[in-house]
């Protein structure tokens, strides 16, 4: 039992042992050495330590831990034989177990074939673009990570698709570079028959790159086609010449477009060793000196590139340029040792291509360690196994994404360039390739403009055709005589024809007129309605609309913010204001006419719309008797059973005539636009003109007739179902006399109801039905109601249902209103009385309290005038007093207090300074913040007394400070400046709204100027004022001050106004300021202007 203990741990042992074991993976690499133009792309000194790079990540994401690697590499040249030897001695002799490269496509196929007899994962890079290398079938183990030509014919085709051409031509020439225009022309071919979608109409072979051949070229192509892609050699300027060709020949207009897609390209723009480049169209070549850089850049602005962004975004990353530091850096380390045959600046810059070998390196890595993880066992040199397991997506070196599909074919991105507007490269979109999947993302955001520069998208085929022979005929041309007959007769012709629509365009524009003339109401013929006597005063009031919920009377008929009352036509109307004035459609004025026409005995006549007021109405039939929540509101009418069965009845026949007409629905029904006239008969108003109606705003209040699916969602339209809804709320107003939802009596505010009608639910809140108990209501009816507002719309009854119903509850009866209601009005004529006189008290203290209201804002002899209805003339008065005051130092004494405690240091100064002009004939005109103006002379004429009042008024002022005491600051004092000047003035009423009595004149300029250059605690005086104290009234001693330079005055003399003879108020309050006061306080932020001071 021991020794079998023993033997099974010796065993695991063992087998820990033997895993944690370090195995070398041997990486082959082939690169190109010496082909002076391969080196900007596939270079070996600029490329090589790609794989270095890798290494580090692959050891960061910790994959293969367990391997060391080995990089054996050699060189082909791009040469087919070479290759081939190579390749034998990396799989043979050195055994590797992966091979990176060849780079070029003839010479990945030969390698690529040899891999595949010993099934070595080789990966393919740089200039592969040779489609044979994806056959699966024929190279199993191949996985080429450049795009192959297939691609770039597959991107041709996308382009040709976005820009909706079905047919093209292709010119190709092989000097220099034969592979891979060859390649491009077989795949151009193949996807070509593979697609119907595409023709292919012609292809042509340019034998050389020189001018005379190319230029052969075209004129031979440019019979052919239009839309021409072209393969040539890269580095030695062919696109240059080519383009010079095709602008020589006649051939680059706005007509015709290139196309050339290529790899190792970044299009416009030319890479030079050393990480230099140079613009396509720049630098001499072989071509004539005379064509100019200038010329060949003009000559590409119709030359679109495909090319291959090598995995990288369009602009170059901190991560690739961090990439390609180390791959020249790393070139120094082994295996590769590279230190003095890479020097020189030709070596500083990163292969074009290096890229494409990391990320090839990672792929490599990431798939073996898949299969090791799933297999720990597997050969690590099964080329199929490995690339089993390589599909994949990550981000590349470049910072874009690099996607390898499980059927190991590397997804391709092929971007499209063109010269803009300002001749510069611009990237029009993006080719994503997937075998034969394709996806373009555009990214200009106007074709013609972006990409054409304001021109139209060429044709494929011009209209003259491509050798200019096809043109339309030319009948002016050809057929001179006939055509000038046939000119004269079409002239003639077309003036009839013009002339005659003209004509019936006119008859029709009279005819509409003529029709909207019934529904158009000129605000010339509204005529506003004469007061009325005292005995015709007590008016009924009528409905605000759905609009507002403000009650309105016409005890006046005068104009409110949502109705103005007319006569129009002899006949009284009522206008209701709208907020929106909307340009009407032809349909809407339709609507219109056919209500002009509408007529029924329960709908409120529509007289039509007011179009060219200062603001849009509807006008309607005026009833006497107001709306419906005006008579439930008025309790003094008493409503028995029969009379609120007559009003439902009135309204469910004006809805159903409603319902049944042009209109279809009201929208907007509630008890506040269900009129009653002087017959007592209900009459539905403020219906139709939906567009207008729903630009008016809406209250809360106003809101409780709306049905809950409006509520939730007010930009739905309205519906029937609505109208029931508001039809079942007016029942209840009717039967329980009260308003909407009792909303007066109610705890809850409108915005509560909203917001639980809004919410709806089981029990959704509606307005009660408790009626009286002395009412003989018919449990039918309050049924019927509660059927009429239940929370689904289809469940509410139509309203012919409900008119059958109600015929029903009456059993067949006829109404007759008018009787019931005389009986009543005689059973409840002694209530009027009394009601009169009731209202008459409350309308005198109304009006004594509006009175001392006003005579607190306006002289009395003002407020009367315009009480009256008199015009205030301004007026002139020759010589007053004007009396400025200013708190000292008010800002730095207001910063010490709350905005509360500055508004009651301010209430108790003016209590105390208004009971002052209270004992004096002195007008207070308005204060402004801490200031205080007076005036005395007007409106009431005083003769001279006018500067006695305002000169006692004064020293009261500065006296009655002595005992002021600010509550929440007792140690501080007030102190004020006061100025006083006499002079003429104008006094005159400002203003409608909120009018105001102002003063004008020099007058006031200057005494707020006496009051801006005084001192704390004096009364600086003018020249004219102290001409009036001391040799016109007499009885004040005053104080020369000397000359004073007065702003916008001048030098002027003033005075210190000191005291009133016998009385020496100020002694005191002189003493202390004249021992602490050093300077004045700065000028009101309010100055008045020369033209006077508007308060």
């Amino acid at each position: 039992m021991i020794q079998r203990l023993l033997i099974i741990i010796f065993t695991t042992f063992l087998v820990l042992t033997q895993c944690q074991v370090r195995q070398t993976l041997k990486v082959g690499l082939i690169f190109v050495q010496n082909v002076t133009n391969l080196q900007v792309a596939i270079g070996y000194r600029t490329s090589a330590s790609a794989v270095l790079v890798t290494k580090e990540k692959i050891r960061e994401e910790h994959l293969l831990d367990n391997f060391d690697f080995e990089f054996i590499y050699d060189f082909d040249e791009c040469n087919e034989i070479q290759a081939a030897g190579k390749t034998v001695d990396l799989l043979v002799n050195k055994r590797v177990d992966v091979i990176f490269g060849p780079t070029c496509s003839r010479s990945g196929m030969i390698s690529s074939t040899l891999a595949a007899q010993y099934n070595i994962p080789i990966f393919e890079w740089g200039l592969t673009s040779a489609r044979q290398l994806t056959d699966v079938v024929r190279y199993p183990t191949s996985l080429p990570f450049s795009v192959n030509s297939y691609s770039l014919a597959m991107a041709i085709r996308g382009t040709l698709k976005q820009f909706e051409w079905t047919e093209f031509v292709f010119m190709y020439c092989n000097d220099g570079d034969d592979e891979k225009c060859e390649s491009l022309k077989d795949d151009i071919q193949t996807v070509a028959s593979q697609h119907s979608d595409i023709t292919l109409a012609y292809t042509t072979r340019i034998m050389t790159g020189s001018l005379s051949d190319m230029r052969t070229a075209i004129r031979d192509i440019k019979k052919r086609g239009r839309i021409i892609v072209a393969c040539v050699a890269s580095g030695n300027g062919s696109k240059r010449t080519l383009m010079q060709a095709a602008s020589l020949e006649e051939a680059n207009n706005s007509e015709y477009v290139y196309i050339m897609a290529e790899t190792n390209s970044r299009g416009f723009i030319v890479d030079e060793p050393g990480g230099k480049w140079h613009y396509l169209w720049e630098g001499v070549f072989n071509d004539s000196a005379s064509f100019t850089s200038e010329d060949s850049r003009q000559s590409m602005a119709n030359l679109l590139f495909l090319v291959d962004n090598m995995g990288m975004n369009d602009e170059v990353t901190p991560q690739y340029l961090n990439f390609s530091r180390k791959v020249i850096e790393m070139m120094k380390d082994p295996p590769f040792n590279c230190i003095e045959d890479c020097a020189g600046e030709q070596y500083s810059s990163v292969a074009k291509y290096a890229g494409q070998l990391a990320d090839a390196f990672y792929a490599y890595a990431v798939a073996l360690n898949r299969s090791l993880t799933s297999n720990p066992y597997a050969d690590i040199r099964n080329g199929t196994m490995i690339l089993g397991n390589i599909g994949m997506t990550f981000e590349g070196v470049g910072g874009g994404d690099v996607t390898v599909d499980p059927d190991s074919s590397r997804t391709s991105v092929i971007t499209m360039i063109g010269l803009n507007s300002s001749k510069l490269p611009e990237t029009y979109g993006r080719f994503v390739i997937n075998n034969q999947s394709i996806d373009f993302e555009p990214l200009y955001a106007n074709e013609m403009y972006d990409v054409w520069n304001g021109r139209e998208r060429p044709k494929v085929k011009p209209i003259c055709g491509f050798t200019g022979n096809q043109c339309p005929p030319n009948f002016v041309r050809d057929y001179l005589a006939f055509v000038a007959i046939i000119a004269v007769f079409l002239v003639f012709a077309i003036g009839a024809a013009i002339g005659g629509v003209f004509y019936a365009i006119k008859q029709k524009q009279r005819e509409i007129e003529r029709q909207d003339e019934l529904w158009h109401v000129d605000v010339g013929h509204l005529q506003i309605i004469p007061k009325k006597s005292k005995s015709e005063a007590s008016q009924r009031s009528f409905a605000s609309g759905p609009s507002t919920s403000t009650k309105l009377t016409l005890e006046s008929r005068t104009e409110t913010n949502r109705f103005s009352f007319y006569l129009y036509k002899n006949e009284m109307v009522a206008a209701n204001k709208h907020n929106a004035r909307p340009s009407l459609t032809e349909q809407e004025r339709y609507q219109l006419r056919q209500m002009r026409s509408l007529d029924h005995d329960n709908i409120n006549k529509f007289i039509g719309l007011c179009l060219n007021g200062p603001q849009l109405m509807s006008v309607y039939r005026y009833c006497s008797r107001g709306s419906l929540a005006d008579v439930i509101e008025r309790s003094s009418m008493q409503m028995d059973a029969f009379f609120m069965f007559s009003l439902i009845h009135d309204i469910a026949n004006g809805l159903a005539f409603i319902h049944s007409s042009i209109l279809h629905l009201h929208g907007y029904l509630s008890s506040k636009n269900c009129l009653i006239d002087d017959r007592w008969q209900v009459k539905i108003s403020s219906f139709g003109i939906p567009m207008i109606r729903q630009s008016d705003e809406v209250s809360k209040k106003g809101m409780l007739w709306s049905a809950p699916e409006v509520l939730r969602n007010e930009t739905e339209e309205r519906t029937q179902e609505g109208d029931i809804y508001s039809f079942g709320i007016i029942c209840s107003e009717i039967i329980t006399r009260s308003s909407a939802f009792d909303i007066e009596n109610r705890k809850e505010k409108p915005e509560e109801i909203i917001y639980q009608l809004k919410k709806g639910g089981f029990n959704a809140i509606r307005p009660s039905l408790l009626t009286d108990e002395s009412l003989e209501i018919n449990p039918a009816l309050t049924h019927l109601i509660r059927d009429c507002w239940t929370e689904k719309p289809s469940e509410r009854p139509p309203i012919d249902q409900v008119k059958s119903l109600l015929k029903g509850m009456n059993d067949g009866k006829k109404v007759n209103l008018m009787d019931h209601v005389f009986n009543m009005l005689e059973a409840y004529a002694s209530n009027l009385e009394d009601e009169v006189s009731e209202r008459t008290k409350e309308l005198v203290e109304e009006k004594k309290k509006s009175d001392l209201l006003l005579y607190r804002m306006l002289p009395k002899t003002v407020a009367d005038k315009l009480k009256s209805g008199l015009s205030i003339q301004p007026e002139t008065f020759e010589l007053v007093t004007i009396f400025f005051s200013d708190v000292v130092q008010f800002t730095v004494l207001a910063g010490k207090c709350t905005p509360l405690q500055v508004v009651q240091l301010l209430n108790d100064l003016y209590t105390i300074f208004d009971s002052i002009i209270e004992q004096h004939d002195v007008y207070k005109v308005e204060t402004i913040g801490d200031g205080y103006l007076c005036v005395s002379g007007l409106p009431h004429r005083n003769g001279n007394e006018h500067i006695r009042h305002i000169a006692r008024m004064s020293l009261a002022f500065l006296s009655s400070l002595a005992k002021f005491r600010i509550s929440h600051m007792p140690n501080e004092r007030i102190n004020l400046r006061i100025g006083i000047n006499c002079g003429s003035v104008v006094a005159g009423v400002v203003g409608l709204t909120m009018p105001r009595y102002c003063l004008f004149g020099d007058a006031v300029n200057t005494a707020s100027r006496m009051e801006s250059n005084g001192k704390p605690g004096r009364i600086h005086v003018s020249s004219e004022a102290n001409r009036l104290l001391t040799k016109v009234v007499g009885g004040f001693r005053t104080e020369a001050r000397g000359e004073v330079i007065i702003k916008g005055k001048g030098v002027m003399e003033t005075f210190w106004l000191l005291e009133e003879n016998g009385s020496d108020p100020m002694k005191s309050l002189l003493k202390k300021e004249r021992k602490n006061s050093t300077t004045s306080s700065q000028a009101r932020s309010v100055t008045p202007t020369m033209d006077g001071f508007s308060l």
